[in-house]
Order: structure tokens, then sequence, then C-alpha cells
């Protein structure tokens, strides 16, 4: 675990657990590799909470764009955020978005090596 936050730092909770499964078996050659593509990729949870804010000033769905949930993004954005209430529950849960974009992002960089 403390191999996690050698390399990627900025991992908690979930996020680096799931990263210290994927980077066992790589030696620390591919370990960097990994961790300067994950880290290029990866969203912070905090950018999604203050994008999907802005779901309340009239912006609602960036956050959706950014994860890379465009389909989601076009309807946030022409229904406010389904009347705030999409709005409100992203807020509740931010970060298992964020979490989600980022271990398919793992995913597919782990793939690459």
């Amino acid at each position: 675990m403390a191999e996690v936050y050698d390399f990627i730092p900025e991992a908690e909770g979930d996020e680096a657990l799931y990263l210290a499964k994927l980077l066992t078996s790589l030696d620390d050659e591919n370990k960097k590799r990994f961790s300067n593509v994950y880290r290029s990729r990866r969203k912070d949870p905090q950018t999604i909470l203050i994008l999907c804010l802005l779901g309340f000033l009239g912006l609602a769905g960036v956050h959706r764009f950014i994860l890379n949930q465009i389909g989601m993004g076009i309807l946030y954005f022409f229904t406010a955020g389904l009347c705030f209430i999409g709005v409100i529950v992203d807020l509740v849960n931010y970060k298992d978005l964020t979490f989600q974009y980022n271990r398919k992002v793992a995913q597919e960089v782990r793939s690459l090596l």
C-alpha cells in the first residue's frame, strides 16, 4: 500500500486499494510508466465536486462531460440537472463517480503495459 503512495500520492481510500492490487505484479519500471500515464488521465474528486456545483448556476452536466458520460451530460444540460435532483444526487456521490472513471482509466492503462 505504501508503494502506491510512492507512485501516486494523491490516491485515497478505495482508489489506493484498487491501484495497489493493480501494481502488485508490475516491476518498478512499469510502475513508473503506469503512474505517469494514470496521473495524466485521472480526474480529481474535488474538481468533479466543483464542476457539479456549477449545476446550480445553470451549467448542469459539465462534470458528466468531464467524466466522459456524454449522454448524461447532454441530458443534464437540457433538463437543468434533471430539475436539480440529479445534481443533488451527484453531489452526494461525486467520489463514487470519480472512482468509477478512474478505475476504468486504470484498467485501460494496465492493459497497455
